[in-house]
């Protein structure tokens, strides 16, 4: 099965090796039809802590590598 590549912006960079990114998608609700914004966030592995808050980054899906991280950061 192929790994999901979701693209966002690094919103905290406090912790040690871990960026939290906020991942918008956009959609037309299915009765007014209007466009609506969700977001949600992931917390993302940062091995080198290269990323900082406002990046634009590309993460992908990986093994659990702590109890709420499941994605890692890919170069951009």
């Amino acid at each position: 099965m192929p790994k999901r590549i979701l693209t966002g912006t690094v919103t905290s960079d406090a912790n040690e090796q871990t960026v939290t990114v906020s991942v918008e998608r956009r959609f037309k609700h299915p009765v007014m039809q209007k466009t609506i914004r969700k977001s949600k966030k992931y917390r993302a592995h940062d091995p080198k802590n290269t990323y900082k808050t406002g990046d634009q980054v590309r993460i992908q899906e990986c093994a659990p590598i702590s109890k709420s991280k499941r994605w890692e950061v890919i170069a951009t």
